[in-house]
């Protein structure tokens, strides 16, 4: 891609790692490999991701996102998304005689599990992330009368439970690490016995792109986040770099919704994407701040990404005709 000259002194810094995680690429693939095995309709619960360019790019492809499952006509594929759904969900999708495909990210399913065994033996789930997420809501509905959101520090207060020696924290995976450290912290002064998860929940995406941004902030005096305002890693980049030091940071889908007054007296633009964002996006700002003379690009790169997730193992069937079946159950036909 052809980029203008740099202006003397005008640079751009480009996080790295930046962008798609692995969870992500997964999902999107999904989608993706759906449509090209079974063809359109594939119906999908939610945005696979969080990320506006995605989702319309996968609805010209014949995906079509629907808000609740009773919104799939039966006999058809609804995909569920990478921020996972509750048993609950599984069970409204049987009833409607659908075929599965589960794309949940397997960092998000290792949160759902943890909370399932926690759950049988007995603690008192604390969970931090912010009510009305769709990953809270999936990872709640494993195990209702066990858990108790808390969202965020000034939450803490106001928690209750039913013995202090059986309490264990998890967290939301697209969390800020130093938000929820901030509250697992005021957990402990008032849950001196509260356990913490045998793994860190935070992803290793958010935590990467995090101190990624972090690094920006030092130098640069506008941080550009590349991301949909429903992505909750997006936004809280937006606030890690305002709290590690810059100046101004801001959170755009696109280059033309950058302001130009965003610029005045900016030498060094610090440049990164949430993990749902094609790198496409990215470029188009590139070449956006080229264009004003932000030629220079260099990379700070702080961690290399190698993590890859295999695909959904509902891909390996033939999922119309299970779909197909299932009608036939329902009304007493034969499926062929």
């Amino acid at each position: 891609m052809g980029r203008m000259t740099a202006s003397p002194g005008r640079r751009v810094l480009l996080a790295a790692p930046r962008g798609y995680c692995a969870g992500v690429d997964r999902a999107v693939i999904a989608v993706e490999k759906a449509l090209e095995q079974y063809g359109a309709p594939v119906y999908v619960r939610h945005e696979i991701v969080h990320n506006k360019y995605v989702v319309q790019t996968l609805e010209k492809k014949g995906a079509i996102f629907v808000e609740r499952t009773e919104e799939v006509p039966e006999g058809n594929i609804v995909m569920f998304s990478a921020h996972g759904v509750a048993p609950v969900v599984h069970e409204e999708a049987a009833r409607g005689r659908l075929a599965t495909i589960d794309a949940t990210c397997p960092l998000v399913t290792k949160v759902h599990k943890e909370a399932v065994r926690f759950a049988k033996e007995d603690y008192d789930i604390l969970l931090i992330g912010h009510e009305g997420h769709e990953e809270v809501i999936g990872t709640s509905g494993e195990a209702p009368d066990h858990i108790t959101l808390v969202d965020g520090p000034e939450d803490v207060a106001k928690v209750e439970v039913r013995d202090e020696s059986k309490v264990v924290w998890l967290s939301q995976t697209t969390l800020s690490v130093d938000e929820t450290m901030e509250t697992v912290e005021a957990l402990k002064e008032k849950f001196p016995q509260l356990i913490s998860p045998p793994s860190d929940d935070i992803c290793y995406a958010t935590q990467n792109r995090q101190i990624a941004v972090k690094k920006l902030a030092e130098d640069a005096q506008l941080v550009i986040v590349v991301g949909s305002k429903n992505s909750s890693n997006s936004i809280r980049m937006v606030e890690v770099a305002l709290d590690a030091g810059a100046p101004a940071a801001h959170l755009v889908d696109f280059a033309s919704e950058i302001d130009e007054a965003w610029l005045e007296g900016v030498t060094t633009v610090g440049l990164t994407s949430g993990a749902s964002v094609p790198d496409v996006l990215v470029e188009e700002v590139l070449e956006w701040l080229g264009a004003r003379g932000y030629g220079d690009v260099e990379t700070v790169k702080t961690a290399e990404e190698s993590i890859t997730f295999s695909l959904p193992k509902e891909l390996r069937r033939d999922l119309r005709e299970e779909a197909a079946a299932l009608v036939a159950e329902r009304t007493g036909t034969s499926a062929e």
